[in-house]
C-alpha cells in the first residue's frame, strides 16, 4: 500500500549515500549511510541506493510503500527530467538518474541539485526556516551553494543557479575537476585541502602530516590537515587559512552580489574550525561592502550533516 505520508530522502556525495525514511513534518524514522563507491559506475551507485532503500524501509518496520523519492544528486543536472550532466565527484556524465531509479523501485522519484537541496533542507526545517534571502554553501569534497530568494529556491533560467565552488577566485589558480582554473573548489574543498597537503609532503615537508596519516600518501585527507593544525602544526595552519582566504573572496562576492541576510556554511571541512573561520572572517571583512556586511549573518548551518538529506525529504513533499 501506498502511502504519501512517508517519503524517502537520498543525500548522494562523493563518498557516501545518505538514505532516511521520514514523515511530512521531517521526523526521520530510520536512516543508513553507507560508502558510494563511485568508482565502479553509475549502475552500481543506483544498487547501492537501492540497497539502503530496502535498508531503511526494514529499519522502520514500515510495511508500506513510500509515496516519493527525493535525491539530491552532485553536479549541474535537469530536475524536471531528473538528468545528471556531469558529476566530477562521481565521475558521471549524462546519467539519467530519476529513470533508473524508478524503474529499480517502482515508486516515483524527484531529483535536484545537492547543494540546492541543502539549502530548501535548511529552509524548510532549520532553525532559521522562512528566511527570505538566505544562501547555503557546503564545503565538503566539492563547493556548492544553494540560493533562496524571495522565500524559494532560486534555479536559474538552465537550473544552474548556485554553483559557488566555480566562481573563478584565482584566475591562474589550479585546475577544478570542472577543467577551468583557479575556482573556489579547486582552492578552499577538503579535496583541495588534502591535495595541497600532498604536494607539501612530495616536496619533502610536510613532515607532521604525513606522520599523522600513518606515513601513506592516501590517507592524508581535510580531516588529517585538521588534526595536524589542532596540534599547532604550522604547515596544516597554513593550508587551512589559504582555504579560509579563498572561502572569504568568494562569499564576499556572493553577499556583494545578493544582499542576502543569512548565509549558512555547512560540509565535513567547515569542521576544520577555528583557522579556516577565522581567514575566511578577515578575508569577508576586508572585501565585503560595510553596509551590505552588516545585514548578513554568515553562521554554521543548523541541520549539520542532514541538510541535504532533509532537502531530499523537502522536495519529496513537494516543498521545492
Amino acid at each position: 500500500m501506498v502511502s504519501s505520508d512517508f517519503v524517502i530522502g537520498v543525500d548522494l556525495g562523493g563518498t557516501k549515500i545518505y538514505t532516511a525514511l521520514a514523515n511530512k513534518e521531517g521526523e526521520i524514522l530510520a536512516e543508513v549511510k553507507i560508502l558510494t563507491e563511485a568508482n565502479d559506475g553509475p549502475e552500481h551507485v543506483i544498487r547501492r541506493i537501492v540497497e539502503t532503500v530496502n535498508e531503511v524501509l526494514k529499519l522502520s518496520g514500515f510495511s508500506g510503500q513510500p509515496g516519493c523519492l527525493g535525491i539530491g544528486a552532485p553536479g549541474p543536472l535537469d530536475p524536471r527530467r531528473g538528468f545528471v550532466y556531469q558529476a566530477p565527484n562521481l565521475g558521471w556524465r549524462d546519467v539519467p538518474l530519476k529513470q533508473l531509479l524508478e524503474e529499480a523501485l517502482h515508486m516515483p522519484v524527484v531529483v535536484g541539485n545537492d547543494a540546492n537541496l541543502a539549502a530548501l533542507g535548511e529552509h524548510v526545517f532549520g532553525a532559521f526556516r522562512g528566511v527570505d534571502d538566505m544562501i547555503y554553501v557546503t564545503v565538503s569534497t566539492g563547493i556548492g551553494g544553494g540560493l533562496i530568494l524571495g522565500g524559494k529556491l532560486y534555479l536559474g533560467a538552465g537550473f544552474g543557479a548556485g554553483e559557488i565552488g566555480h566562481m573563478t577566485v584565482e584566475p591562474d589558480g589550479p585546475v577544478c575537476s570542472c577543467g577551468n582554473r583557479g575556482c573556489l573548489e579547486a582552492l578552499a574543498s577538503g579535496t583541495a585541502m588534502a591535495k595541497r597537503a600532498r604536494q607539501l609532503v612530495e616536496a619533502g615537508s610536510g613532515r607532521g602530516i604525513f606522520m599523522l596519516a600513518g606515513g601513506a600518501m592516501e590517507n592524508i585527507t581535510a580531516r588529517v590537515v585538521s588534526r595536524a593544525a589542532a596540534g599547532g602544526d604550522e604547515e596544516a595552519l597554513g593550508i587551512l587559512a589559504g582555504a579560509g582566504r579563498a572561502l572569504g573572496i568568494g562569499l564576499a562576492c556572493v553577499i556583494n552580489l545578493l544582499n542576502p541576510s543569512l548565509v549558512l556554511l555547512g560540509g565535513g571541512a567547515m569542521q576544520a574550525g577555528r583557522p579556516l573561520w577565522q581567514a575566511m572572517t578577515e578575508e569577508l571583512n576586508k572585501r565585503a561592502i560595510r553596509s551590505t556586511l552588516q545585514q548578513v549573518q554568515v553562521i554554521p548551518a543548523t541541520l549539520g550533516p542532514r541538510s541535504g538529506l532533509l532537502g531530499a525529504v523537502a522536495l519529496a513533499i513537494g516543498k521545492g
